[in-house]
């Protein structure tokens, strides 16, 4: 447990402090709102989601594996196939069970309730990829730990899966110009920066596309995905048309927002 928790924690930031450097140094866009108030706010709650996770969950991810393992839970852990597939193969699913998660919190209007705190940041950067409610950070170890005792994946995969998902989450939230090139090069193999970003859009139309966290195939070969935004990346309005107000977007008034806010027209249930 110690070993994990060296390795989240070096990978966490690492990835944090090279991507927080590269907004610095080439910004895709201009920030609306106070950086510093925003990051105090979008950390507060990284602890707060830990703690729940902790304190709901001991063993966590990885310790869910370790009794699947031990019990012969999940089909993975019936097959003879070499380890370097098998972990593959459980990283490619559980980021398919991440992308469908992801569907239904926008589909479900009481789910999205909870996840539209994530939505509710008026600018996007790597600490938005952190942001997420603990009620939904909860719902969603619930899922994960579900699919593991069903597909059964190594601890070492699901490690893996959890320190890949953590950093591609920081990556394409955050607000670095890549260069078009590599940018339309890596679309194939991860989700970028500007491909997520028309995800933060204030159009419903398109806030409901390019749910990949980190691969991007599952938009692609499901109709999700989106080329660009219509308003251009610069141009772009990001945030809820029903959150504005940067005083309302304090760490309690974050908490509080699945609870008091209006989801608007933004689930994908909503007739239009």
């Amino acid at each position: 447990m110690a070993e994990e928790m060296l390795i989240r924690i070096s990978a966490f930031l690492g990835v944090l402090g090279l991507m927080a450097f590269g907004e610095v140094l080439i910004p895709r866009r201009h920030l609306t709102t106070s950086k510093a108030r925003r990051w105090v706010a979008n950390l507060s709650i990284v602890v707060i989601d830990a703690a729940a996770v902790r304190l709901l969950f001991t063993a966590g991810a990885v310790g869910a594996s370790m009794l699947a393992a031990e019990r012969h839970w999940g089909v993975l852990n019936h097959l003879s196939w070499p380890n370097w597939l098998e972990l593959v193969l459980a990283v490619v699913a559980l980021d398919l069970v991440l992308y469908l998660q992801h569907v239904m919190f926008h589909a479900v209007p009481l789910l999205w309730r909870v996840h539209m705190m994530h939505h509710a940041d008026l600018d996007c950067d790597v600490t938005t990829g952190l942001r997420f409610h603990p009620v939904e950070v909860v719902l969603s170890m619930l899922i994960k730990v579900s699919a593991i005792a069903v597909l059964g994946p190594s601890p070492q995969a699901v490690l893996s899966f959890e320190v890949l998902l953590n950093a591609t989450a920081m990556f394409n939230h955050s607000n670095v110009r890549l260069p078009a090139t590599m940018d339309r090069c890596l679309r194939w193999i991860v989700v970028t920066p500007d491909m997520h970003r028309i995800h933060h859009s204030i159009l419903p139309r398109e806030t409901n596309t390019n749910f990949g966290f980190n691969l991007p195939w599952w938009d692609r070969l499901l109709g999700t995905y989106r080329l660009q935004p219509n308003d251009g990346h610069e141009r772009m309005t990001l945030g809820l048309t029903q959150f504005r107000d940067p005083a309302r977007l304090t760490l309690t008034g974050m908490l509080l927002l699945p609870f008091t806010g209006r989801p608007g027209d933004y689930p994908l249930s909503h007739d239009r």
